[in-house]
């Protein structure tokens, strides 16, 4: 009888703390879109800032935020998933290794202002890129890949190992039972990190600061090496910037819910992708 009562008071626990989230996400999605969805119209999407950016639309900012969003992602996702084949599959076990860990775990925790200075000294200035969407995108995946990488590694580590010892047996190598056994198997766990780096980058503010965004433009990048306006950079502006604030608030808010639409969307893409290699490996 008294493990059911505490039993019980578990599951009520449980439940208080998924209605608390729930109740948290409800509020500030309410928040933003019964601000933001006033501003929302088809020239506010389509167009770019005009009127010391009090009218208009954020066209150039959603394109930009999109552009550095897919590169990071490109650059990321590769090298964390090769980052966690080697660290599970090919590193022998010893000191090396654990400092390897310790230090990608440690990267997880520094200020994204250090990963903008970083990226401000190295890409920027040191390889020449310029404020770019390449500089911005390159220090944004830098920004996410302990995230990818530590996915990855529970994903990979996940797999049964009765499934490398069958495609061993039947002939395989190594590589070929990572490459066709392994890593499909774990894709969708990897894909989880994605989705978390996804949320993550998009909303960075002091990394693109200095690497990628510009204050105000009404051109549309044409190159990787072009810098570009962007939607989390360009709310900090209107808050921040400006002799219009009401008007300027206004634009701010339909900004945040066009970037929460647009990590919505690129996460829905991934959660996709992760359900058909899900399936597939069912079938």
């Amino acid at each position: 009888m008294k493990n059911k009562i505490i039993e019980k008071i578990g599951f009520l626990f449980l439940f208080l703390c998924i209605a608390i989230t729930l109740f948290f996400l409800a509020t500030i999605v309410y928040f933003v879109v019964s601000r933001g969805l006033p501003a929302l119209s088809w020239e506010f999407l389509t167009e770019a800032p005009r009127k010391s950016m009090t009218a208009g639309g954020v066209a150039p900012a959603i394109i930009g935020t999109f552009y550095l969003i897919v590169g990071t992602i490109l650059f990321a996702l590769p090298l964390g998933l090769a980052t966690a084949i080697y660290l599970c599959e090919y590193s022998p076990r010893g000191y090396f290794v654990s400092i390897i860990r310790m230090s990608i775990n440690n990267l997880a925790g520094v200020p994204s202002v250090v990963f903008g200075l970083f990226g401000l000294a190295v890409f920027v200035k040191y390889c020449g890129f310029g404020v770019s969407i390449l500089s911005g995108s390159l220090t944004l995946s830098i920004l996410i890949l302990p995230g990818i990488i530590s996915a990855s590694q529970e994903a990979l580590t996940a797999v049964p190992f009765s499934l490398r010892e069958a495609s061993l047996a039947l002939g395989a190598t190594h590589w070929q039972t990572i490459k066709r056994v392994v890593i499909p198997t774990a894709f969708p766990g990897v894909l989880t990190g994605v989705i978390l780096g996804i949320g993550r980058a998009a909303g960075e503010t002091a990394p693109i600061l200095f690497t990628a965004a510009t204050f105000f433009t009404r051109d549309y990048p044409s190159s990787p090496l072009s810098e570009c306006m962007a939607l989390p950079y360009h709310i900090f502006a209107l808050m921040t910037e400006g002799s219009h604030p009401d008007q300027q608030a206004v634009i701010a808010y339909g900004c945040a819910l066009i970037l929460m639409v647009l990590v919505f969307m690129v996460s829905g893409i991934a959660i996709y992708l992760r359900k058909r290699f899900r399936q597939a490996f069912t079938h």
